[in-house]
Parts: C-alpha cells; sequence; structure tokens
C-alpha cells in the first residue's frame, strides 16, 4: 500500500472515530453513520417478502485441512497449557479432497444453497495460494483453484480469514513474526490496539493474495477473536481495504454471532456516508444467528440438526429466528463439515435443508454480499411520498427491493428510473409468488418488487 493510501486510511479513521467519541483503540461501539429521512406511509420489507437464509463456511481453503496444521500451533502459543488443542492432530488428514469440494458444491446447487466460503490465504503458513503449497503440486493447486472460481464462486462469496488464521505474517517480510506466543496470533492479541491503517494493511495483504489467485472478494471473515477489541477500527480497515483492492462498492465482513436468545441478528449498516454524493459508501457486519452444531473446526461432538430446526419442524433456532423475520445465516466450519472424511457435518447439514424446506415456503438462499446489499439500501434510500407518487434516492443498486404500501388502489403500480419510460407492473400469482416487476394487494396495503436502480426512481401506486 502506498503512502497516499495509508494516510488517507489514518486520516478517514481520526476523522470518523473521532467524531463519534470512538477514537480509543480498545472501543467496543460501532459506529453507524449517516440515515436518510423516510416518508410516512413506505416501509421496506424483506426481498420478495422472503426471509434471507444462508450459510457461513469458515476455516476452509484450498487442499490444506486446516485444522490439522493449526491446532499445534494453536497449542504453542498458550505453551501447552490449554487442553483445547491437545486432539491428536497426527491422525487427521493433510488434505481435504477437491472430491469433497465438488461434492458438497453441486449438492448445495443443486438445492438454491448460497452463503460464503473463506480461502485462507496462506493456511496454518503452509503455503501460499497464489504460489505454492509444499506437499501438492502446482497442478493440483491450480485445478483446486479453478474449481472454486468455476463451481463455488456463482453461489458463495470468497473472504480472506485474514492471513495464515494462526501466526500474524509480517507484511514487509511475508513470514510469520518469531514471537509466537498470543500477542502474534491472528485469533487473539494482535488486533487489540492497533489503528485503521495496520489493520487495512494486514487485510490488504489477505486480499491481495487472493486477487493474485483469481478469486474476487465483496467481505472478509476474522479468524477467532480479530477485531474483538478492534470494533470501530475493523470497521473502517473492511470498508477501506476492500475498496482498495476490489472496488467493492458494498464491502462486508463476519466477525459476530448470536446464537441464542432475542437479541437482533439483522445485519449492522456501519460507516453510512456521502449518501446523496456521487460516492456513497458503508460497509456492514453480518452476524451468524447460530453455533457451530455440525461438527466444530476441531472434530468434536456435533450438537446435530435438532439445534437447528427439530425433526417435527417446529422449534430450533433456525425456527426461532424465521419466524420474526430476520437473515438466519448459520455458521459452520469447513473442518467439520468434511470431519476427517466421515463426512458428520455435511450429513446434519443436509438434513438441516431438508428440514428448512419442509417447513418453509417463504425462505430466499442469499450469498453474503447480497444480503448486505440489501440492507444496505434498505437502511440507507430516501424514500419520499406525495400522494400516490413515490421517489427513491438510492445510494446502491439493489435487485428484488420489496416496498410495503399504505393505502393505494387495484390499478397496478407503475415504476419508471431515469429516462426510461415507466414499466407497469405485473400482479403477482399465487403460483408464482412476488418477484422483481410484480406487485399484489395484503388488505388494505399494496406490495411491489422491483430492480432498484442507483440515483432516482419513481413508483406510481
Amino acid at each position: 500500500m502506498n503512502r497516499q493510501s495509508r494516510r488517507r486510511f489514518l486520516r478517514n479513521a481520526v476523522a470518523t472515530l473521532a467524531g463519534a467519541g470512538l477514537a480509543a483503540p480498545g472501543a467496543r461501539a460501532q459506529v453507524a453513520g449517516e440515515r436518510p429521512a423516510r416518508g410516512a406511509g413506505v416501509a421496506v420489507m424483506n426481498p420478495r417478502d422472503r426471509v434471507p437464509v444462508s450459510l457461513i463456511i469458515d476455516d476452509s481453503t484450498c487442499l490444506v485441512n486446516l485444522n490439522r496444521f493449526a491446532m499445534p500451533q494453536f497449542d504453542l502459543a498458550f505453551a501447552g497449557r490449554n487442553a483445547a488443542y491437545h486432539k491428536p492432530w497426527r491422525e487427521w488428514p493433510a488434505e481435504i479432497p477437491d472430491a469433497f469440494v465438488r461434492k458438497f458444491g453441486e449438492w448445495c446447487a443443486a438445492r438454491g444453497v448460497k452463503g460464503k466460503y473463506s480461502v485462507v490465504p496462506y493456511p496454518a503458513c503452509v503455503g501460499r495460494v497464489d504460489r505454492l503449497l509444499p506437499g501438492w503440486t502446482e497442478r493440483e493447486l491450480r485445478e483446486s483453484l479453478g474449481l472454486v472460481r468455476a463451481l463455488m464462486m456463482p453461489h458463495w462469496d470468497i473472504h480472506p480469514e485474514m492471513v495464515t488464521h494462526t501466526r500474524v505474517i509480517d507484511t514487509r517480510t511475508g513470514h510469520p513474526y518469531p514471537d509466537t506466543s498470543l500477542r502474534f496470533m491472528e485469533n487473539w492479541d494482535w488486533t487489540t490496539g492497533k489503528s485503521v491503517d495496520e489493520i487495512a494493511d494486514y487485510q490488504v495483504y489477505a486480499l491481495r493474495i487472493l486477487k493474485n489467485a483469481g478469486l474476487a472478494c465483496e467481505g472478509v471473515t476474522t479468524p477467532g477473536g480479530y477485531g474483538n477489541r478492534a470494533r470501530p477500527q475493523l470497521a473502517q480497515a473492511t470498508l477501506e481495504s476492500l475498496r482498495s483492492e476490489f472496488g467493492a462498492e458494498v464491502p462486508h465482513y463476519f466477525r459476530d454471532l448470536h446464537d441464542a436468545g432475542e437479541r437482533s441478528v439483522a445485519p449492522l449498516v456501519q460507516l453510512a456516508r456521502g449518501l446523496d454524493g456521487p460516492d456513497p459508501q458503508c460497509v456492514v457486519s453480518i452476524l451468524g444467528c447460530t453455533g457451530d452444531w455440525t461438527g466444530g473446526w476441531d472434530c468434536s461432538e456435533p450438537g446435530g440438526a435438532d439445534k437447528f430446526i427439530t425433526a417435527d419442524l417446529q422449534a430450533g433456532r433456525m425456527v426461532d429466528v424465521i419466524r420474526r423475520g430476520e437473515p438466519a445465516v448459520m455458521v459452520c466450519h469447513w473442518t467439520g463439515i468434511y470431519w476427517n472424511g466421515q463426512e458428520v457435518g455435511f450429513k446434519i447439514f443436509q438434513e438441516v435443508v431438508r428440514r428448512l424446506h419442509a417447513r418453509f415456503d417463504d425462505l430466499v438462499w442469499m450469498k453474503l454480499s447480497e444480503i448486505a446489499r440489501y440492507w444496505a439500501a434498505r437502511e440507507l434510500t430516501r424514500i419520499e411520498r406525495a400522494g400516490r407518487r413515490i421517489t427513491f434516492h438510492a445510494p446502491f443498486a439493489c435487485p428484488q427491493f420489496t416496498v410495503r404500501i399504505a393505502g393505494g388502489s387495484d390499478a397496478p403500480p407503475r415504476f419508471a428510473a431515469g429516462p426510461q419510460p415507466a414499466v407497469v407492473l405485473e400482479r403477482a400469482t399465487p403460483a408464482g409468488g412476488l418477484a422483481s416487476g410484480r406487485w399484489l394487494r395484503r388488505g388494505e396495503d399494496g406490495i411491489a418488487c422491483f430492480d432498484l436502480p442507483k440515483g432516482r426512481s419513481v413508483l406510481e401506486v
């Protein structure tokens, strides 16, 4: 990263954090940023009036079975004093084969399953996915990356899970720091006290490896406790690093989950600014709603399908979250999905999907980037109403944007964007349901679904 980019990172961070009274490195609060005015009688709904569902897959990468190589490094960081890292890692396979990636990816694609799939750039310091993985041939690495691009990327966001998921890399040398304590482990203390500039520099290093490998990213995943005590700095660094490396319009990240209780798991749209200008900005924190009940990162005893949704389809964490209409984002680890070749986690997940599809007919599978974009448009679009004319000023385009309008008539709504002629929306049928370009009446209200363009557009009802 050049000096001008570094200065820009730091200037933006200091201005944002200081303005919100959050300049202290250990601050845990979040900075929401700007919010537009909203006209009365118009509410933004879920896309197509359906509940978003998704799957977050952590600890995945090309070929390397991360838990086998991470376990002894974690044990060393704790100086042997943490029994959690005394498992028989030498007995675990070194590889999660591409044949399993294909099996999993094809099964999910056939059922419309979408989500996030990490590719750890320098997994456990074994090797870099843009250069060489010792233990595998150059051809094997090339074919593994090709499989991710062809099979996974159409349905899954690709995230770096920082650089190694274990030891911190010195970005000046490309080598791990010699200090093997928790202070220089990505999962624990390294980000504490770090500036936006330092965190952004580290994330750019991770993103650039994936970029070199031909993988595009709109988000990042934090390994373990990374960013836990530097949340505002993490959000700002994520916004800046993803915009810098990939030009991501709506960057997002996965850091937190709430696997029980009534606390909201809706995405957090943060650092919104410049909404009416030429360069609107924000970053979205995606929240998971479950624990990893499919086998864990260390092939532990799984919680099982009932934790997600019970066999009678009436209870479980996913049922609770879906009933209240919030995005239901499950969390798992690739190492537990594979479970040392026994596929324990995969079998549990297959049953969870079967139960979800049997219980609900109002779900929509979405990638994290799709959820992030929808929530950014949902919260940051300025909406004005004058009689039957509703005007949208959107900083970000958004497909399947769905609104509920109080009152109105049985006449079909007309939607116009820019200089294009107005389009008459079609009435949705019970069989087809809501989709872009359709509308329906529900009681006294109208519900319309359309592809929201960036800038100004008008809906006449």
